[in-house]
């Protein structure tokens, strides 16, 4: 059991505290609290949140009490967390739709049924200024510069304001708060979840362990999967759009999502690393792992069909048996004639007008099997037209 909670985490914090604390929850005849913080930051959840979610399931699996603190105080600060600047704090109004959707989607890993969800601002609003420097007093600025970022905007003359100070104090303080045995995070987290346990020992309590797993690395196999990189697969994303992001992957990037977002067993992800290793296609590897990651969060069928689709799309290379999505002519907001970069923005609005002219001037969009490398190119539009944007993206007008 114990070797199962420990695989694939990349931090264990002291060493033997997660078999002390089972012992002691056995011991104790109870439950453990294990505890994983969410800023709703941006509302949705991908691949590299579910490294962490998928292990607080086990512990859940195993009858353990899995708490999830919304923060619903600490987003309206802003955690740098991992970055060279303050991150802007967020309305009120915003903390609470976000943390909506993150609830939404927390089901598609653990159950939610059985999860106590609670949110920081029920205790953090009610601390007066008295509170608040009572607090304060039990850290010191050296404690705080020993975080990575601070340390690193410090020595740069890079402003630190004391709001960003203050985030990690109360960050711990929700360890407190909800007296935490176990507390969850990436390992950009670290910092703030041992402050947890410092705090925790200064209030005569127990102190949490604190487990960090790796930060997954995004489609770009460079920086952490971040919604703000635009380098994710969403838990809530079509099966093809998963697919298709999977297969996008560097090869560099296989074993990593082999270990970290497929549910295979040990002896299957072997297998896995040993057929890579013994030369076989890549391209097939990502196959089987694409499937996995859709069968997950959607179903087998979809992963089939998924799978199929890509084999048409994107391995085909007939023009004409390609899938299209069709759109009205008469939904789009154009005249008779439009230039190329309107139309493909009004297709694809997720990209930025910028974005399609760049694409467009490096030959990745295509119509009617033909590519357009002038982006002010005035185009009319008659029905069957066909557009190609970018690798995935295949649309006609109708």
């Amino acid at each position: 059991m114990i070797h199962s909670l420990q695989e694939n985490a990349a931090i264990i914090l002291p060493e033997n505290g997660l078999e002390e604390k089972l012992n002691q929850a056995k011991k104790e005849n109870r439950k453990l609290s294990v505890k994983l913080g969410f800023d709703p930051t941006a509302p949705d959840l991908h691949l590299g949140h579910a490294v962490v979610l998928k292990k607080l399931k086990q512990f859940q699996d195993l009858g353990h009490q899995i708490i999830i603190v919304v923060g619903s105080f600490t987003a309206r600060i802003g955690d740098p967390s991992g970055k060279n600047k303050a991150r802007k704090p967020l309305s009120a109004e915003e903390v609470q739709h976000n943390a909506q959707t993150y609830i939404n989607q927390l089901s598609k890993i653990i159950d939610v049924r059985k999860t106590k969800i609670v949110f920081n601002s029920d205790w953090l609003d009610t601390l007066n200024f008295s509170d608040v420097i009572q607090l304060l007093s039990k850290v010191t600025v050296a404690q705080l510069m020993h975080r990575n970022d601070f340390n690193k905007r410090f020595t740069e003359n890079t402003p630190i304001a004391m709001h960003e100070l203050v985030y990690p104090i109360l960050q711990g303080y929700d360890s407190v708060k909800i007296e935490c045995d176990i507390e969850m995070g990436g390992t950009d987290q670290l910092f703030n979840c041992t402050m947890g346990r410092q705090l925790q020992e200064v209030h005569q309590m127990p102190a949490q362990i604190v487990m960090c797993m790796p930060l997954l690395r995004g489609l770009d196999g460079k920086e952490k999967m971040s919604k703000s990189l635009n380098n994710i697969i969403g838990l809530t994303d079509e099966p093809n759009e998963m697919f298709g992001k999977t297969m996008s992957i560097p090869d560099a990037l296989i074993e990593e999502f082999i270990n970290l977002t497929t549910d295979f067993s040990p002896q299957e992800k072997a297998e896995l690393l040993f057929r890579m290793a013994e030369g076989e296609n890549p391209m097939n590897i990502k196959k089987i792992i694409a499937k996995n990651i859709i069968t997950q969060y959607h179903n087998s069928t979809a992963a089939n069909q998924a799978e199929q689709f890509f084999i048409t799309q994107f391995q085909n290379k007939n023009f004409e048996e390609k899938e299209y999505q069709s759109i009205p002519i008469n939904s789009l907001s154009i005249d008779n004639k439009i230039s190329l970069v309107k139309l493909c923005h009004q297709l694809k609005n997720d990209l930025s007008k910028s974005a399609i002219r760049r694409l467009i001037e490096n030959g990745g969009v295509q119509i009617n099997n033909s590519k357009i490398t002038d982006s002010s190119e005035e185009l009319e539009l008659i029905p069957g037209t066909k557009i190609k944007i970018g690798k995935r993206s295949f649309f006609e007008l109708v």
